[in-house]
């Protein structure tokens, strides 16, 4: 048999949840890749981040901030070699072996493993008087809506928040909120907390009675409350889907491999998942326990070899932290309550912190030279001296054609215009259906420059040499990416081609400590698509269609070069990514009847070769025709960035096709002058590449204002007037 790192792959193991024993398993691999079985690893998280639960009370207290208690899930796979996927789960098809998304086609598994959490157990509204129903309770879990609620919560708010429950987290959390300054009482429905013994229940009595939070027994289970903390079940799609539950909780059961009873290719652990021999209750201390068996099942599992059974321990530690100042914890261990004391917060703090450096303290990937990796998407366009240098001489021209972002076939019947483009790039993104969405609207945008409708796309996809199932998966994941572009617009995929990659991927470190160099076979796909489309008689957009006098409109920020870049180094805050694919995902498709309705005259969308570069395209330098007798006032400042793009620039931060884009910045010595001195971090951003870029409209002076408004009325409320065209024989306006 060949060596495992040479084996195609053939099998898609699924990672359902991004919990504690998920995130330790994927650590797992990305500290020794040689373990990672030959498989198309996928996580599906609704979040990029994933809150370790042992600091949730501190953050609540304010003692923390988000991103000093989150996981970065999205970075975690890119280590371990896995494909992440930022999406809802809504059920499961254990016939089509399908884990159903929200707004997504569902992706099909060999082998899914479960680590999907809990939510809060009950958190129903209650009836009013007049038999309406009041609104229902903020539960405690998913921690991100709950935690987007605290962040609300002011002292000054007045009034006293109700929490319903009386358990250990109902407790910590009561006293977390106290510590915030926010006034609270718990409403038990008998009269004792449920601490797990009676010292415990009175060490909380105690500890609620000098933080001044009231305890208001006998409390029906309907009884009006802003939070709910009544304990945890699985989520409800579990059961639905037909597995074998635990009925109060709806855990999973196991047997003692995590694998579910009666479904041999389906593993579950942490809280949605039980032992059924060897029950235990929902603890982050058996989830943490639990991952270096889930991690050797999974392995086993994927290469036909049999399983490792797994007996938990017994209790668990329960470590409570307390408001200060000073900061102290309580213990609870089985019947017995510790504390409260300052040593034990600082032992408490002491594991959390660990914990987080395991992922913290992971190495980002390195070519074999140990340089970094080379930046993908747009980035990965070719630099504009040999494209110039390419065009001059098979044109046999020192100046080949000026470059238009599509090209006009001909005239339709009515008299339109038929354009066409075509663009595409390696994989950004490990996620196949969101690279090929980010792919379509980054082609569409060069028609949409143009001041033109798209019509139809055909598609060229290269996949990775792999097994025929998973192909089949990628490709239509794919596919489902690039119609949830053109389905809004009324335009159509009409066909196009598919091929194999024929050379192999570098084979994975073996041995090293290092994460593996090559990422998932779904950021192996290379998209490159044929873009048709029309404009009406009246409206073709060129590039050059500059006067004196036109405002310079940018339709949303710009950065994304160098926050994947600072992404692949580990220097991205996950929340700056997920914001950057916020807004690269939205469609610029309206945009085009919006400008036109304000007077466009040249418009052209900013991708590659950076702001600089393609304004230079606008003016006729760099790459084309003769200059126009124009100059651009710019104001570097008005340039907006997406989140962390500038700190990132800042602190040094580029993407690898920026410096071949720093030739642009001699046109700031010309025809680009700028309106005060910019710092370096501004010019950074004034040549870095854009995936899925804005539009750089030029508008009438009049209009640009009014144009402003409507697309902030559109959502795009980032949109900003970045310059003025002048003449160029005026130095003295400058």
């Amino acid at each position: 048999m060949a060596p495992e790192s040479r084996r195609l792959p053939q099998q898609h193991l699924v990672m359902a949840g991004g919990g504690h024993s998920h995130a330790l398993v994927l650590r797992s691999w990305a500290m020794r890749p040689e373990r990672r079985p030959a498989a198309l690893v996928t996580l599906v998280s609704r979040s990029g981040t994933a809150f370790y639960s042992g600091m949730v009370p501190g953050l609540v207290a304010g003692w923390y901030d988000r991103h000093a208690c989150a996981i970065d899930l999205r970075r975690l796979c890119y280590l371990a070699g896995a494909a992440f996927v930022e999406a809802e789960i809504t059920g499961l098809d254990l016939q089509k072996k399908e884990v159903q998304l929200a707004g997504r086609p569902a992706l099909r598994w060999d082998r899914l493993s479960l680590d999907v959490g809990a939510v809060t157990a009950s958190a129903a509204g209650v009836e009013a008087v007049d038999g309406g129903v009041t609104e229902a309770p903020v539960p405690v879990k998913p921690l991100e809506p709950f935690l987007d609620y605290c962040d609300g919560l002011t002292p000054s708010a007045g009034g006293t928040l109700r929490i319903r429950g009386g358990g250990a987290a109902a407790v910590e959390l009561a006293l977390a909120l106290r510590g915030r300054g926010i006034a609270c009482s718990l409403l038990l429905r008998g009269t004792e907390l449920h601490l797990g013994s009676g010292a415990a229940n009175r060490l909380g009595e105690r500890l609620l009675a000098a933080a001044g939070i009231g305890v208001q027994r006998h409390q029906p289970e309907n009884a009006p409350a802003d939070l709910a903390c009544t304990g945890s079940r699985a989520p409800a799609w579990l059961a639905a889907a037909g597995l074998p539950v635990e009925p109060t909780s709806g855990r999973v059961i196991t047997n003692a491999c995590l694998q579910v009873i009666d479904e041999a290719a389906i593993f579950a652990s942490g809280d949605c998942g039980l032992i059924g021999a060897d029950p235990r209750a929902a603890s982050g201390v058996w989830a943490v326990r639990a991952a270096p068996v889930l991690a050797t099942n999974l392995e086993r599992a994927l290469r036909g070899r049999p399983l490792r059974p797994w007996r938990p321990q017994r209790r668990a530690l329960q470590l409570l932290g307390l408001p200060g100042p000073p900061p102290q914890a309580v213990a609870l261990w089985g019947p017995l309550a510790i504390g409260p004391a300052g040593w034990l917060w600082r032992g408490k703090e002491q594991i959390d912190r660990r914990f987080l450096d395991l992922f913290t303290a992971l190495q980002p990937m390195q070519t074999a030279d140990g340089e970094p990796m080379a930046c993908r998407g747009c980035a990965a366009k070719l630099a504009a001296a040999p494209l110039t240098a390419a065009l001059a001489r098979v044109s046999g021209s020192r100046h080949p054609p000026a470059p238009e972002d599509a090209a006009e076939l001909g005239r339709g019947a009515n008299g339109e215009h038929w354009l066409q483009s075509v663009d595409g790039f390696p994989a950004l993104l490990s996620d196949p259906w969101l690279n090929a969405r980010l792919t379509t609207l980054h082609a569409c945008s060069d028609l949409w420059a143009c001041g033109a409708s798209v019509r139809s796309v055909q598609a060229a996809v290269t996949l990775p040499a792999v097994g025929s199932t998973l192909q089949e998966e990628l490709l239509v994941q794919s596919l489902a990416g690039i119609r949830s572009v053109l389905e809004p617009m009324g335009a159509c995929l009409i066909g196009g081609h598919t091929l194999e990659e024929r050379q192999m991927p570098a084979s994975r470190a073996a041995g090293t400590g290092q994460p593996q160099t090559n990422g998932p076979p779904s950021q192996q796909i290379t998209l490159v698509l044929t873009v048709n489309g029309s404009a009406p008689p009246e409206r073709l957009w060129p590039k050059g269609g500059l006067r004196p006098g036109d405002r310079l409109l940018l339709t949303r920020p710009i950065g994304s070069g160098v926050l994947f870049a600072a992404a692949m180094a580990g220097a991205a805050r996950p929340e700056w990514i997920a914001a950057a694919l916020a807004e690269m995902q939205r469609s610029q498709a309206d945009l085009v009847p919006l400008l036109a309705r304000h007077g466009c005259r040249a418009c052209t969308d900013i991708t590659g070769f950076g702001l600089l570069g393609h304004l230079g395209e606008m003016l006729g330098f760099g790459r084309g025709a003769s200059p126009l007798p124009l100059a651009v006032r710019l104001r570097a400042t008005a340039v907006p960035a997406l989140a962390g793009a500038l700190e990132l620039l800042e602190q040094g931060f580029a993407s690898s096709l920026a410096p071949a884009n720093a030739a642009a910045l001699a046109a700031l010595d010309g025809p680009i002058r700028l309106d005060q001195p910019a710092p370096g971090s501004r010019l950074g951003l004034l040549i870095d590449p854009q995936t899925c870029g804005p539009l750089l409209a030029a508008l009438p002076a009049a209009k640009a204002a009014d144009a402003l408004e409507d697309l902030a009325a559109a959502g795009f409320g980032q949109a900003s007037v970045i310059g003025e065209v002048i003449e160029a024989q005026a130095p003295e306006q400058m």
